[in-house]
């Protein structure tokens, strides 16, 4: 008696979780674009309208829009991650200055729509505030990591206190405030973060 082959239904089943992965990943950006057009969290008949699916067709993907948003801010901080890479780390001091804040500056050009509405959307989840949390031991990790010169020569207390200095100035509400309150130009901000953060950090003396 042959043996049955069960190898033939292998593709079949691929490209059809292919095709999920695909979907679920056009809901995503989808959500995402919408984020970008308006501040407000966008309904399901929206992404679904957008995305070029059925409502079901989210549902399917996500058990509910808590989870959409989960899964798009993954995405969005992995996505920014890669766009924001760290370099120049071994520069002179202005050349790690201008890196930082252009580095910065593209992060908050493109993701404050997602940060705002992750904000606003925190008291929903824990994992929501988790992930909050996670982005900002990031930022203050890459701040630790381009002027470590500088914040060597300050003691305990006052490399701390720099620290969040420097977290605040470049919050993406600061940017935000340049930006569209101020009307400033992506130049004109990056220089008012440049000139910020040059007096914030020890003087070259200090470090010598």
């Amino acid at each position: 008696m042959s043996s049955i082959d069960t190898s033939a239904p292998a593709p079949l089943v691929d490209g059809r979780r292919l095709r999920s992965e695909r979907t679920r990943q056009l809901i995503i950006e989808a959500y995402l674009a919408l984020l970008r057009e308006d501040p407000q969290v966008p309904t399901s008949a929206r992404i679904a309208e957008r995305a070029g699916y059925s409502v079901r067709s989210v549902f399917e993907r996500f058990p509910d829009l808590l989870s959409l948003r989960i899964a798009a801010t993954d995405y969005g901080f992995s996505l920014a991650t890669t766009q924001a890479p760290i370099g120049n780390i071994d520069a002179d001091r202005a050349t790690r200055i201008r890196s930082q804040v252009q580095t910065r500056a593209q992060t908050c050009e493109r993701w404050l729509p997602l940060w705002r509405a992750l904000n606003a959307n925190q008291g929903e989840s824990a994992e929501l505030k988790s992930r909050i949390s996670l982005a900002r031991a990031a930022i203050l990790q890459r701040l630790q990591i381009m002027y470590r010169p500088e914040l060597a020569a300050l003691d305990e207390t006052e490399r701390k206190h720099t620290l969040i200095a420097l977290e605040a100035l470049t919050d993406f509400e600061s940017w935000a405030r340049m930006r569209q309150d101020h009307g400033l130009s992506v130049e004109q901000a990056c220089n008012v973060w440049i000139r910020a953060i040059e007096r914030l950090l020890p003087t070259p003396s200090a470090i010598s």
